[in-house]
C-alpha cells in the first residue's frame, strides 16, 4: 500500500525502519519545521527528516496542518493509509484524506493513559504491564476504535529510557500488521470504554521537583519515570540536584527529606521508608553514580 507517514521524534524511527522494509511503500514523511535547538541555537532536522534526507523520501514540513497547500501536496499523493507516530493531532481535513483511513501508534493500552506523555505516567503510577495500541483517528484526541494491542511487562528496573525503547521497536512490529491487516480487510475493530479512560498529560517542571514526603515507593517511581530525561529533582542550598536512579529501603530513624551521608552511601528520608541514591547530577555537573558524588560533594 501507499502511505504517508507522519511523525516527528525518535519514538517514530523504529516504526519507519519496519515499514521501509515490508511490502508496502512511504510516498512521502511529514515531520514538523526545523528549529533552532541547543546552546549555539543551530538549525537542527528532527529524527524523522534525517531517515527522509537519508533515504531520499519525500518530505513535508506544514507549520499549520490546515494550510491549502499542505492538503494540496497530500491529495497530489493519493496515498491509501495515512500512518501517524508520534506528531501533532491531525484536523479532520487531513486524515480523512485517504481511501483505507489514517491510524495511530500510541504507547499505552488504550484507554488508559491517553494523552502527551503515557510512558511516563505508567512508570511514576507504578505499573507493571503496559503495552502499545494502533487505532483509527478520531476528531478527539486518542479515542478512535482500536485495530490492535500488544501487552508489555515493566521490569523493575525499567526507566522511562529502557521502556521508551522497547515499546517503540514493538510498537513498529505492530504498525505493519496493522497495515497488513488493513490492506487485507479482514480486521475487527474494538471501540474504547471512556468509563475506564485514565490521563498521560504533559510532564511539567512542577510534576519533576521530589517532595519527600510522599511515600519512597511512589518517589522511586517518579524517579523511574523521568529518567533519563527530564530528570526528577530537589533544591539544596539554592542548588538543584536530578536524581536518576534509586533503590528503596524500609529503615526507620530519618524524617521526609533528612539526609544520610557517609563516605560510601547517600540516604535521604521519605514517609515510610528512604531511598538510597544511585546516580544524580549536581546543578551544572554531568550525571554521575553516587560513590563518584560522594567523592567531592556533602550535603549537609
Amino acid at each position: 500500500m501507499k502511505i504517508v507517514f507522519f511523525g516527528t521524534p525518535d519514538f517514530a524511527i523504529p516504526t519507519l525502519k519496519k515499514i521501509s522494509g515490508s511490502k508496502h511503500s512511504i510516498e512521502a514523511i511529514v515531520t514538523a519545521p526545523d528549529k533552532e535547538r541547543g546552546r549555539g541555537r543551530k538549525i537542527q532536522f528532527t529524527p524523522v527528516k534525517n531517515f527522509a534526507v537519508e533515504n531520499n523520501i519525500k518530505l513535508l514540513q506544514p507549520v499549520k496542518l490546515k494550510d491549502e497547500n499542505f492538503i494540496n501536496s497530500l491529495k497530489e499523493i493519493n496515498a491509501d493509509l495515512f500512518v501517524v507516530v508520534a506528531f501533532r493531532i491531525l484536523p479532520k481535513e487531513v486524515f480523512l484524506l485517504p481511501e483505507k483511513g489514517s491510524f495511530n501508534l500510541h504507547a499505552s493500552l488504550l484507554p488508559k493513559y491517553r494523552g502527551a506523555a503515557p510512558i511516563q505516567w505508567a512508570l511514576i503510577n507504578g505499573e507493571t504491564e503496559t503495552g502499545v495500541t494502533t487505532f483509527f483517528l478520531k476528531e478527539k484526541v486518542d479515542t478512535g476504535n482500536i485495530i490492535l494491542q500488544q501487552k508489555v511487562k515493566i521490569e523493575e528496573t525499567d526507566n522511562f529510557g529502557t521502556l521508551h525503547d522497547k515499546l517503540a521497536e514493538i510498537g513498529g512490529d505492530l504498525v505493519v500488521k496493522t497495515i497488513d491487516l488493513i490492506e487485507s480487510g479482514n480486521y475487527k475493530l474494538t471501540e474504547q470504554d471512556s468509563s475506564l479512560a485514565t490521563p498521560a498529560p504533559k510532564i511539567t517542571k512542577e510534576l519533576c521537583k521530589i517532595d519527600w514526603s510522599k511515600p519512597a515507593e511512589n518517589i522511586h517511581n517518579l524517579i523511574r519515570g523521568l529518567s533519563p530525561y527530564p530528570g526528577a529533582f530537589f533544591m539544596h542550598g539554592n542548588k538543584m540536584y536530578k536524581v536518576f536512579k534509586t533503590q528503596i529501603l524500609t529503615i526507620a530513624g530519618l524524617s521526609p527529606g533528612e539526609i544520610y551521608q557517609t563516605k560510601n552511601e547517600l540516604i535521604i528520608g521519605a514517609q515510610n521508608g528512604a531511598l538510597r541514591i544511585l546516580e544524580i547530577q549536581p546543578e551544572g555537573r554531568k550525571r554521575m553514580s553516587a560513590e563518584e558524588f560522594l567523592r567531592g560533594y556533602k550535603l549537609t
